[in-house]
């Protein structure tokens, strides 16, 4: 029996890449990839176990689901910061570099 690569297993892996590499755009980019990532290894899991001995490349969903979840743990906690900082700081003075390294010094001591 032919075997074929498991539907979308090279897209996974590379969107769970992508959602660790973009986290630190304010987390909404990671988590997109993440997201996305997740639902296809879910689908693409759900058609291995149905047959697996007739698809391939089951071991690149695997890995790109791992990398998903720690990319979208990753842009959570980088959006928390990024929210806490707005609430901390103000949006105003955080676009200001000179205002936001005074109040560092100030919360620094």
């Amino acid at each position: 029996m032919e075997q074929h690569k498991l539907p979308n297993a090279t897209l996974i892996l590379v969107f769970g890449i992508l959602s660790i590499v973009t986290c630190c755009c304010y987390g909404i980019l990671g988590l997109i990839f993440g997201i996305v990532a997740l639902v296809l290894a879910k689908k693409a899991t759900a058609v291995y176990i149905e047959n697996p001995e007739n698809y391939t490349d089951y071991g690149n969903v695997k890995t790109g689901k791992i990398l998903a979840i720690i990319g979208i743990v990753l842009s959570v906690l980088y959006l928390l910061m990024t929210i806490g900082m707005i609430a901390f700081f103000g949006f105003d003075e955080m676009q200001d570099p000179e205002m936001m390294r005074e109040k560092m010094e100030e919360l620094l001591g």
